[in-house]
């Protein structure tokens, strides 16, 4: 199968790569290169996806091509205009912000309404200025580019739309802020909530999106993992890493009282979220496990964090989490 992945050089899309190289693909990256680098085995084509004849460089026919394109809608109709008539099966990487009620679980493709769709472009800067309206932003430029690719790849089209993604490359540093603080050991705050949550760990999501290219799977799925309560998978994380810990629990109004934010940031305890988006993490993974989305062990998942976090250094400045300091203070006043 001749693969090409629209990025290649980072998490999702260098896990694809790296599957598709794997699995004795010929592998395609396009991209500009400045990200990282592309798998051994893969070939990197460079690209500019801003310019309206960036793609020219790539040539022939492909079998399968996926594309991670964060936050661009005219990055994605660009690239269906000219590569669609040329593709036997095209993945589109979405997002679980696709959806507009975040409260309610147990949606589907099937049963969820969307945010309005936006034909725009973004990047972090923009995202960033945006503040709380960045989420919408990025839900509704997906929901374009979702449209786009249905409309022009038909029933070619394989349409994933991913919540949490955990694994070594992930640069959010919401799941690995778990396996990096419990190897650390000693008193651990943890959200003491009723909460659901899922997640999906890459290297499983890369296996499903080539073997969707291998078998052309079409349709669209919610690419998340089964659920279950929150404190179940941090208790599953700490017996994964085995360092002693106490895990001291805060539910919802001190962790507020005490400055701490939701999901993901400075000065969060990842993966917590309020109330009101306890849908978000809780979406039915029935349809996707049906159609052969991967569920790969959680001590797998921690095991390849962790590693990365050691790479990185247990005690390094964070995206995410609480840095030790104001651990301290909040446990202390508990």
């Amino acid at each position: 199968m001749r693969l090409l992945v629209l990025g290649g050089t980072v998490f999702v899309g260098h896990a694809v790569a790296a599957e598709g190289v794997r699995r004795g693909h010929e592998v395609v990256c396009a991209a500009r290169g400045e990200s990282g680098q592309v798998p051994d085995g893969a070939t990197l084509v460079r690209v500019d996806r801003d310019a309206e004849d960036g793609l020219a460089p790539l040539t022939g026919e492909f079998d399968a091509v996926v594309d991670v394109s964060p936050l661009s809608y005219p990055w994605v109709a660009r690239a269906l205009r000219t590569l669609g008539e040329r593709a036997a099966h095209w993945s589109f990487v979405s997002t679980i912000n696709v959806y507009a009620d975040t409260a309610t679980p147990g949606q589907t493709p099937a049963t969820g309404e969307l945010v309005p769709a936006l034909t725009e472009h973004a990047d972090r800067e923009i995202m960033a200025a945006a503040g709380e309206d960045g989420v919408a932003l990025y839900g509704g430029i997906k929901v374009a580019s979702e449209q786009a690719v249905r409309e022009v790849m038909g029933e070619r089209a394989f349409v994933t739309r991913p919540g949490l993604i955990t694994g070594a490359g992930d640069r959010s540093d919401r799941f690995g802020y778990w396996p990096a603080r419990f190897a650390r050991g000693g008193r651990v705050l943890v959200p003491a909530v009723d909460q659901p949550i899922q997640y999906l760990d890459v290297l499983a999501y890369a296996s499903w999106l080539v073997d969707a290219g291998e078998r052309g799977l079409t349709g669209t799925y919610d690419a998340a993992g089964p659920v279950g309560p929150l404190t179940e998978l941090l208790a599953g994380i700490a017996e994964a890493v085995g360092v002693d810990v106490e895990l001291v629990g805060a539910d919802a109004r001190q962790l507020v009282a005490a400055g701490v934010t939701p999901w993901s940031g400075p000065r969060s305890l990842p993966l917590w979220l309020p109330d009101t988006h306890h849908g978000m993490p809780a979406h039915d993974p029935t349809p996707s496990l049906a159609a052969g989305l991967p569920v790969r062990p959680l001590a797998d998942a921690v095991a390849d964090a962790l590693a990365r976090e050691r790479e990185l250094g247990l005690d390094r400045e964070r995206r995410s989490g609480l840095d030790p300091v104001r651990e301290l203070e909040i446990l202390a006043d508990l």
